[in-house]
């Protein structure tokens, strides 16, 4: 019997690996230019840690850190300030399902009793650690009912997101106000 030799099997390894490894490129550490201003302990954190899938991916870190605005309070990974005002100012309109560690509230179709005929979902997204006009999206949806009965989709007033997002931002500055206040 001849015994099979493992150097083959090892040199495609080994290639395979080589071929991965080369693959792989370092991260543009630099902060990405769309116009708005970035947070610079963001990108230091990323150059420490590392990322998974890029600049805007998912930090490989443990440790919890805390920001001036509000980040890491109760365990939660977006801007406590901001989730807490979205929450009490969305407090009328049930939740379907809420994620503070994504940043990501979205509600039930909430219907006013003064108007039947008309529906509405919202969808918030915050964006950041820190408390910042940008760091927070609010989406409308809005349905109608036909003459058959049946919802059908609307349109939205820009307006109206945007008079939501001001409300969330300034309830959200009264809660950093009362905590910085109570703490100094």
């Amino acid at each position: 019997m001849q015994k099979r030799s493992t150097l083959p099997a090892l040199l495609v390894m080994f290639t395979g690996l080589a071929l991965l490894l080369s693959a792989c490129e370092r991260a543009n550490l630099q902060p990405p230019d769309i116009g708005q201003e970035y947070d610079p302990r963001d990108l230091r954190d990323r150059q420490k840690y590392g990322t998974v899938f890029g600049n805007d991916a998912f930090v490989f870190s443990t440790a919890r850190r805390r920001d001036e605005g509000g980040a890491g309070a109760a365990g939660i990974g977006v801007n406590a300030y901001l989730w807490r005002a979205s929450l009490e100012t969305l407090d009328f309109v049930p939740l379907a399902s809420a994620d503070p560690f994504g940043g990501l509230i979205i509600t039930d179709w909430y219907q006013p009793a003064d108007v039947p005929g008309e529906r509405f979902k919202l969808t918030i997204l915050i964006r950041d650690r820190v408390l910042r006009a940008d760091a927070i999206k609010v989406s409308v949806f809005h349905q109608v009912r036909n003459a058959d009965g049946e919802w059908v989709d609307a349109p939205v007033a820009p307006e109206t997101a945007r008079a939501l997002e001001d409300k969330i931002l300034t309830r959200a500055r009264e809660l950093r106000i009362v905590a910085v206040q109570a703490g100094g």
